[in-house]
């Protein structure tokens, strides 16, 4: 097995947290890869709240990317050889191999081979489409290596990013394919055009920028945060999703509405995705997420993230 040929199982259900979500509330992404020119890349992602690009990274080089990683969590005992291909063994070494565990996740999250995708000249290139100028990526990334049983709910990502450019946008990139049994992220079909909880949210921004719990509360507490079927129902909506492949990147707004399946993976593949936040050039930056020592929303730098735990810890 290897990074390239995760088998796709045949039961395909979509549960998030535990629940199972209806088949017709789930929807396939729309593929923007055979765009024509700016304006139709833009309209995209004004009409949709994202643009889904498929096989617009050199498979390569994302390998290369999740071979990087793997290979450090090899090293602290959590991922058995060959580690491309991300097995979990049910136990960790890290704490009583590594002095100090921030400094570990950051020296594995600023990794040659996980920048060269994160900050890859063609993602720059889409993002300036976006734009319609010169992008400016974020020096903070999100790593994630989620194993099996964990998801993370809906949420909207504006509350984290208040301080700076109100067009930051995410690009989230699997490392590897995610099936949809392993745990791949989800939108929420229309939801950057939720404009009553949109504005809430917006309008709790101070609060955001001084309170990282705040922001946390913010972000994933809300009407979408209790009964996800109901929630969906009531919005007129659906789940959108897909099994991504190596080399596939999905952009979206700080204001679309989105979270990840539960990974149940029948082989105990430890999902594997990176996401990093590009804004215009010229648009004011939050410096908590720019330069060599980036603080994070809590001020823990890489120590705030869940990544920066053992995998047998992460929640």
């Amino acid at each position: 097995m290897t990074g390239k040929n995760l088998s796709v199982p045949t039961e395909r259900k979509f549960v998030l947290r535990g629940g199972v979500i209806p088949d017709e509330l789930v929807r396939s992404l729309h593929d923007s890869t055979a765009r024509d020119g700016r304006e139709a890349l833009q309209y995209r992602m004004q009409e949709d709240g994202y643009v889904f690009l498929r096989g617009l990274l050199d498979s390569d080089e994302v390998l290369a990317a999740r071979r990087e990683v793997f290979s450090r969590l090899f090293t602290v005992d959590e991922i058995r050889a060959p580690a491309i291909d991300g097995i979990a063994t049910g136990r960790s070494r890290r704490r009583e191999l590594t002095d100090n565990l921030p400094e570990f996740w950051k020296s594995v999250s600023e990794g040659p081979a996980v920048r060269r995708v994160s900050h890859s000249t063609v993602v720059q290139e889409t993002m300036r489409t976006l734009f319609g100028e010169l992008a400016r990526p974020q020096d903070y990334v999100w790593v994630r290596p989620r194993p099996v049983g964990w998801s993370t709910g809906l949420h909207y990502d504006h509350p984290f990013f208040a301080r700076g450019s109100r067009r930051v946008h995410t690009v989230w990139i699997p490392l590897g394919n995610i099936p949809v049994s392993n745990g791949p992220l989800v939108l929420v079909e229309q939801s950057h055009q939720f404009s009553d909880i949109i504005d809430s949210i917006h309008d709790n921004d101070q609060d955001s920028n001084d309170c990282p719990a705040m922001a946390q509360q913010a972000a994933f507490e809300g009407d979408w945060s209790g009964d996800t079927v109901a929630f969906l129902l009531q919005r007129r909506t659906r789940f959108l999703t897909a099994d991504f492949q190596t080399g596939d990147v999905l952009v979206f707004g700080m204001d679309t509405l989105h979270g990840s399946l539960d990974n149940r993976s029948p082989n105990h593949l430890t999902r594997l995705s990176v996401d990093v936040r590009y804004q215009p050039f010229s648009h004011s930056v939050d410096d908590r997420y720019f330069g060599p020592n980036p603080t994070g929303a809590s001020g823990q730098g890489y120590g705030d993230m869940n990544s920066c735990k053992p995998l047998t810890e992460i929640a």
